[in-house]
């Protein structure tokens, strides 16, 4: 019946400065809609960013700020990830450590945005 995931919603407070994590920190491409929501593009994925006060409808029974925990695949070496993120004063949370990913064994840095959601970037060790 379904074929894939045409978008994820997260709800946000400050809609700039999500945008500017989302794209100068991780590197995805951003595309503002409007002053409510923002679509931010990574390969098919599209991270749609909504301000937690949008009257767009319909919408989740309870929007919230601070509650996903999204995972993302890195090409990159944690370790070349991590010096990125020291480098723009992005703190790690834990990491890396071995994981098992939802694709086999990962290793993982785990870290987050500013609304306080945990992010996952992980490297197959395969």
């Amino acid at each position: 019946m379904l074929s894939a995931l045409d978008h994820l919603v997260m709800y946000v407070d400050d809609l700039p400065r999500a945008v500017d994590f989302y794209s100068r920190v991780l590197g995805m491409d951003a595309k503002e809609q409007d002053a409510g929501h923002a679509d931010l593009h990574l390969g098919p994925l599209t991270l749609r960013l909504q301000r937690r006060d949008s009257q767009a409808t319909p919408r989740a029974a309870v929007p919230a700020t601070g509650g996903m925990e999204l995972s993302f695949a890195s090409r990159l070496p944690l370790e070349e990830v991590e010096r990125h993120l020291t480098a723009l004063s992005v703190p790690v949370e834990l990491g890396p450590v071995a994981r098992d990913g939802a694709k086999g064994p990962v290793n993982a840095l785990y870290l987050r945005d500013p609304e306080g959601n945990l992010l996952e970037i992980t490297r197959s060790r395969r």
